[in-house]
């Protein structure tokens, strides 16, 4: 076991949260936020003021981000963390045990909360990686006639049965994420409503919405937007319950190095391409491709800018360019033995890197892959940003990131750099540039609205984090003033 010893900013998360009950928890990527609330769980324990926490997670940080963070440092010895992953019988003995902290991944919440019904006994939940919540739309109303209050709304079954408790058996809630608006500030409203109920942003989406966005066209639907006075607004609304964090304000970083490489696509495969854009049908050699909205137009276009499309609903798929696996090779080149990971969309991607790739391998479910990776054992690794996010360590094993192609997830793109990205290396003691190459097929939806939406989002969120850094660090200041 080892000695925890916090850093400034993990102070900083540390003391917020223990002055505020019902909190967002806006930390960077690699600042040790589940070490920072593992010990705030530990100090909420001895001086009585919870009794049992529920940690919501995705189902690789459940099943081993949070257990092994307890048994880790020494200070945590005392309390006992079990994850409720894997059958139901498994699931159910960890809800049985005497463990102080117990875990389950996010899709288990339903069965969770229905199987516990008045036994419910977690009066303190953690909800890591947050914007799992970001797409409830509930909200608490009264009948008409009877007065009874019940939950409404859009969010789904996960939804409802989360708001039933949240406000009811739950005296502390704490969300934790990197990324908390990845898609615009629409999702902060669902992660803020698990905080207050409603009472900064709305008691409804509805309210939050009609006060702070407009409806525009977008293709053929409707998408919000928000308001020039919005983004001020809702962060000063939300800003007394919330905390940004960024490793890079405390400490020294590497240099993260960002470029495009691009690839033209072949006259047959640009015809075919342009075909597909105009007329949602194309014929490529022995096979037709036919769309019928523009969601799936759109995916079908970037499979075509990959290199390869999806032939039928079973996996198969037509060869229909090899430019960009010609530019990896030319990075992989670049490298000079330097292994590189490499973040894929679609299986079609692995599946012609794993072949033309010598040594490449893939990321998966076996922990021995990640401990070759660092240990320079794997030349090449792909992985898709999904699986190799949320707490994943891989910077020993490299600093370099090609993107054999890019999706509009920004939580997932940025959570793909971070795995080797600038503050896990300066912690785990290189300092190293980082290098992301990302690959980008000329004059094609990746380039012409992938990338601009990745930007436009991060714009979004940074100018978000940024002044709430800034009102966090005026406060401490009037506060150590005084």
């Amino acid at each position: 076991m080892m000695e925890f010893r916090h850093r400034d900013y993990q102070k900083a998360i540390r003391d917020f949260v223990l002055q505020r009950p019902r909190c967002n928890v806006f930390a960077g990527m690699g600042t040790g936020k589940t070490g920072t609330i593992a010990h705030v769980i530990d100090l909420w324990k001895l001086f009585g003021v919870t009794q049992r926490t529920l940690v919501l997670a995705p189902k690789r940080v459940a099943l081993s981000t949070w257990p092994d963070e307890f048994a880790k440092w020494h200070g945590l010895r005392d309390l006992r963390c079990v994850a409720a992953i894997g059958s139901a019988e498994q699931r159910l003995a960890a809800l049985r045990s005497d463990a102080d902290v117990v875990t389950i991944n996010y899709d288990n919440v339903e069965w969770l909360i229905e199987t516990m019904g008045a036994a419910w006994d977690f009066d303190t939940v953690i909800s890591d990686e947050s914007t799992r919540l970001k797409g409830h739309r509930v909200a608490m109303r009264k009948h008409h006639k009877t007065g009874k209050e019940f939950y409404a709304g859009q969010g789904g079954a996960r939804a409802k049965a989360l708001a039933k408790i949240a406000h009811t058996k739950v005296r502390r809630w704490i969300n934790l994420t990197g990324s908390p608006a990845p898609n615009g500030l629409e999702d902060l409203w669902g992660q803020t409503w698990f905080v207050d109920g409603g009472r900064r942003l709305g008691r409804t989406f509805t309210a939050f919405s009609e006060r702070w966005f407009r409806h525009v066209p977008r293709g053929d639907r409707l998408v919000l937007e928000p308001l020039p006075f919005a983004e001020e607004q809702i962060r000063a609304a939300i800003a007394d319950v919330s905390i940004s964090i960024e490793a890079r304000d405390y400490m020294d970083l590497p240099d993260l190095v960002e470029s495009e490489v691009y690839v033209d696509l072949p006259a047959a495969a640009r015809k075919a391409y342009r075909e597909l854009e105009r007329e949602f049908f194309t014929q490529w050699e022995e096979h037709q491709f036919a769309t019928f909205d523009s969601g799936a137009k759109m995916q079908k276009l970037l499979q075509f800018a990959s290199g390869a499309a999806y032939t039928d609903d079973r996996g198969s798929w037509a060869l229909v360019h090899d430019e960009k696996i010609d530019a990896l090779r030319s990075i992989i080149a670049e490298a000079s033995g330097t292994p590189v990971l490499v973040s894929v969309q679609f299986k079609s991607d692995r599946a012609r890197i794993l072949a033309a790739i010598k040594g490449a391998r893939d990321l998966d479910a076996n922990p021995q892959t990640i401990r070759d990776w660092n240990a320079g054992r794997i030349p090449v690794l792909t992985a898709h940003p999904k699986s190799a996010g949320h707490g994943l360590n891989l910077q020993d094993g490299s600093c370099i990131l090609a993107d054999f192609s890019s999706g509009f997830n920004l939580e997932e793109d940025e959570q793909i750099i971070e795995r080797i990205g600038p503050t896990r290396q300066a912690q785990a003691g290189h300092p190293r540039t980082v290098y992301r190459r990302r690959i980008v097929a000329r004059d094609t939806l990746e380039e012409l609205a992938v990338l601009p939406a990745l930007r436009r989002k991060a714009s979004v969120q940074d100018s978000l984090k940024a002044a709430l850094k800034s009102r966090n660090t005026g406060i401490a200041r009037m506060r150590n003033s005084a």
